[in-house]
């Protein structure tokens, strides 16, 4: 089993939701985080609890990705994990998309898990170890109605990903991909806290459960792929 105490992990999209849960639980199993998110005052507040380095920024542009890891490197002189976690959604009748939101969606879903990655590779392969966790979607396997901007962008994260597993394995470095379904956040301007929700949609914390546990795989050992929806939802 990897001990994460003291391993300097980054996690995006950190200041609410599933971030939030995954930046808290990391911090509590001795890890220091770095927290990104474009929202200062939500950053700041999990900076506080936990004791992490908040940095403002938007991986879908490519000078943010690379001070995200610069960052990182100059607070702790190492980089061990990358959190893809930043994620947008919106659902409506294919005719019924703007131009603008099908963009925003691939701009956050699909090239901030690119940069951020192009970012950390090079330190990863340097050290000959890292390990890429990125937080995809059920969607990535499967499409539905109303779902073609969301799930295109997670089909193709989910692509960029499991090609990208190929490329870095002979550097020994790890990457692992996290497929929840439905959770109780603040996604597409969901209100979450809901009481019935306790029910039919996963936990933030159920999600970052599953990152410890790829995180915490022993060194031989790749978790490719994680998949987890609430009892009540059909897959």
């Amino acid at each position: 089993m990897t001990d994460l105490t003291n391993q300097v992990a980054i996690v995006t999209g950190a200041s609410r939701g599933i971030g939030r849960a995954i930046a808290t639980l990391l911090a509590l199993q001795g890890a220091q985080v770095v927290l990104v998110a474009r929202s200062e005052d939500d950053l700041l507040e999990v900076a506080h609890k936990t004791n992490g380095l908040p940095v403002v920024a938007d991986v879908s542009q490519e000078a943010d990705a690379q001070l995200v890891v610069a960052e990182a490197l100059n607070r702790y002189g190492r980089l061990d994990m990358v959190v893809c976690n930043a994620g947008v959604g919106s659902f409506n009748l294919l005719e019924n998309f703007e131009e603008a939101e099908w963009d925003r969606m691939f701009d956050v879903n699909v090239k901030g898990t690119f940069l951020l990655c192009k970012a950390a590779l090079p330190h990863f392969k340097e050290q000959r170890r890292g390990h890429i966790v990125g937080i995809a979607s059920d969607v990535s396997k499967r499409t539905f109605a109303h779902g073609t901007a969301y799930g295109a962008s997670k089909y193709a994260q989910h692509a960029v990903l499991d090609a990208l597993r190929k490329e870095v394995r002979p550097h020994g470095i790890k990457v692992s991909v996290i497929y929840p379904g439905l959770v109780d956040t603040h996604f597409n301007d969901a209100r979450p806290g809901a009481p019935e929700k306790q029910l039919t949609h996963l936990q933030p914390l159920d999600v970052a459960q599953a990152v410890r546990y790829v995180l915490e795989a022993p060194a031989h050992v790749v978790i490719d792929e994680l998949m987890l929806h609430p009892t009540t939802q059909e897959w």
